[in-house]
């Protein structure tokens, strides 16, 4: 069977890329978003996020009637489930637990709708088991529809898991060229999915099942947050030490089957900081090194705020007219990662945030891919970096944009957690 039909689940950073690669072959494609704003932007051909060639992609799919956004759902062929995996409220300390409140939500938004020869497939980076308990979801929403789990290939509808593996930046091309990895409930789920993805997927699609994809995903993040924690507690260690870390690394790397990662101020984005502890929550005994890694990523913004306190005492030492009230500090970069918006578990943020809330004189913030600083940053001023080259007297380089390496601050203490300055 052939989809005509497709719809997508939550227009974000991976929905909204995913719906309009479909829709650039041609295909229907409905995407569904809580997002009113959202929405009305996508029916005007534009977009809400930032994301290299996505604009033009998809104004030429709304444009020539392929794409359309909609709050509810509506039939499709195949239902692309792409809502967030966030954590449930926990105590400090304590192990996170996803919440899959957005994942159930778009279940029985799409339940009503769902008719015989329908496939669903659960893109949402999730736990382990996270496939099953939403054919088990769709399952309780429409007993009159058979679903895997009960009658395997002879199921009215078809259920499997497909994660994202995209980097920010480049999606457009990685949702081409990138290999997926499909896990479903069966055979003929698999299979079905295939066809799907075909539609535009130049990369190989290979098959497993559920569970297996779920933990794919999981693992490719789990191993990239243990590489960066190596590089993260070297740089702690070679700042004790008194060595240039990243002259370090440079040294170490030429060695033919070393390939050690950058150190920064922690570890952000909607994948790497939160996909391991979907496995340490699940297997907590098991998961020590795992474990671990997040540890140590998350004490890193703590570390950097440690060293923001002691150039403000260097400064205030060297100039013993002025109080703290008399420091001015900038901080460069917001986003997660170097040359997007997207703000999403960013330690440069959080830093930035302790920052406003800890400092009594002036903060500014430099972050070129935003025109808006958000909530927890209320009344601290956006400004560019030449201003805050100018005014202030700590610069904190966060996040390495390629435009804070062309030019260095002249003036001021430097706190670099990226070593480009």
């Amino acid at each position: 069977m052939s989809f005509e039909t497709i719809s997508v689940i939550g227009l974000g950073y991976i929905g909204l890329p995913t719906a309009a690669m479909f829709a650039s072959r041609k295909k229907k494609v409905i995407g569904v978003d809580v997002n009113q704003h959202a929405v009305d932007t996508i029916n005007q051909g534009k977009i809400h996020i930032v994301e290299p060639d996505l604009d033009m992609i998809v104004h030429a799919a709304v444009t020539e009637g392929f794409l359309k956004a909609v709050t509810q759902p509506e039939p499709a062929d195949a239902f692309l489930i792409a809502v967030p995996t966030p954590f449930k409220p926990c105590q400090e300390g304590a192990i996170p637990e996803p919440d899959l409140s957005y994942i159930e939500s778009a279940c029985n938004g799409i339940a009503p709708v769902l008719k015989k020869g329908d496939l669903v497939i659960l893109e949402s980076t999730s736990p382990v088991g996270a496939t099953e308990q939403v054919a088990e979801w769709l399952a309780e929403a429409r007993p009159d529809l058979s679903f895997p789990q009960s009658a395997g290939e002879d199921a009215d509808v078809n259920v499997a898991h497909c994660p994202e593996r995209v980097l920010p930046g480049h999606v457009v091309r990685e949702l081409v060229e990138n290999d997926r990895v499909i896990g479903g409930m069966s055979k003929k789920c698999s299979e079905r999915s295939v066809e799907l993805y075909k539609t535009f997927v130049q990369g190989d699609c290979v098959i497993t099942n559920a569970r297996t994809a779920e933990m794919a995903k999981l693992t490719e993040n789990s191993c990239r947050d243990v590489q960066i924690a190596f590089a993260n507690e070297l740089s702690v260690i070679c700042d004790k030490l008194d060595i240039n870390v990243w002259e370090l690394i440079s040294l170490a790397n030429r060695h033919p089957r070393i390939n050690i990662l950058q150190p920064g101020p922690g570890v952000g984005g909607h994948c790497i900081a939160v996909d391991p502890w979907f496995i340490v929550s699940k297997t907590p005994e098991q998961a020590q090194l795992i474990h671990t890694a997040r540890k140590v990523n998350d004490a890193k913004p703590g570390w950097v705020i440690e060293k923001v306190k002691l150039a403000i005492a260097d400064f205030l030492q060297a100039n013993p007219t002025k109080t703290t009230k008399d420091v001015t500090i900038a901080c460069y970069g917001l986003a997660f990662k170097p040359n997007i918006d997207d703000l999403r578990e960013s330690p440069a943020l959080g830093i930035t945030a302790f920052i406003s809330e800890m400092h009594t004189g002036l903060l500014v913030v430099v972050e070129p891919n935003i025109d808006l600083l958000p909530p927890q940053l209320s009344g601290i001023e956006l400004v560019s970096s030449k201003k805050a080259f100018d005014i202030a007297d700590i610069h904190v380089m966060l996040v390495d944009h390629q435009q804070f390496r062309v030019l260095k601050p002249q003036n001021g203490l430097l706190v670099d957690t990226k070593g480009i300055w």
